[in-house]
């Protein structure tokens, strides 16, 4: 068996190098996140996007005493946003968390799941979506979901 290695590119840095559009987004997320329901885990999460075409949206996690019936705010937001313009391609995806105490130190990634729902977003698309992650103080920007999850699965390989 031969080994292979895999890279990831990541740029990281401050919150305050981010860019203006960025900082919308960034606002839009944590306002999306105090409207999050989640009275079980007290883990509040918003996401803000930004289509192409400039329009933005914005989700929040939802949780349910049936653990399995929540979902993520990623999902929430990308599923609301292909409802609403189905062709347009997704731009900037940002996330930010935070609990009682406050925003996350370090910048949260997105769930399996999740991950799952950006790449096949970006292979309807044919183009990379802008992943941001955003805790207290520092923020990751990846361009694409390949440098989250460098062995996709897509839905070509499944039978027609």
């Amino acid at each position: 068996m031969k080994i292979q290695n895999l890279t990831t590119q990541v740029q990281y840095g401050e919150n305050e190098e981010s860019r203006v559009d960025e900082l919308e987004l960034m606002e839009l997320a944590k306002a999306a996140a105090h409207k999050a329901y989640a009275p079980y885990s007290r883990f509040r999460v918003g996401v803000a996007l930004k289509m192409a075409d400039g329009t933005l949206f914005s989700g929040s996690n939802q949780e349910n005493a049936a653990y399995p019936s929540g979902l993520c705010a990623e999902r929430v937001t990308l599923f609301y946003a292909n409802a609403q313009k189905p062709n347009v391609a997704v731009d900037t995806l940002l996330i930010y968390a935070e609990t009682d105490e406050g925003a996350l130190e370090q910048p949260i990634t997105p769930c399996g799941a999740c991950r799952q729902v950006i790449l096949e977003k970006e292979h309807l698309q044919g183009s990379p979506i802008t992943i941001i992650l955003c805790g207290r103080d520092k923020m990751y920007r990846i361009r694409g979901i390949d440098n989250l999850m460098p062995l996709t699965f897509v839905g070509d390989v499944l039978p027609k």
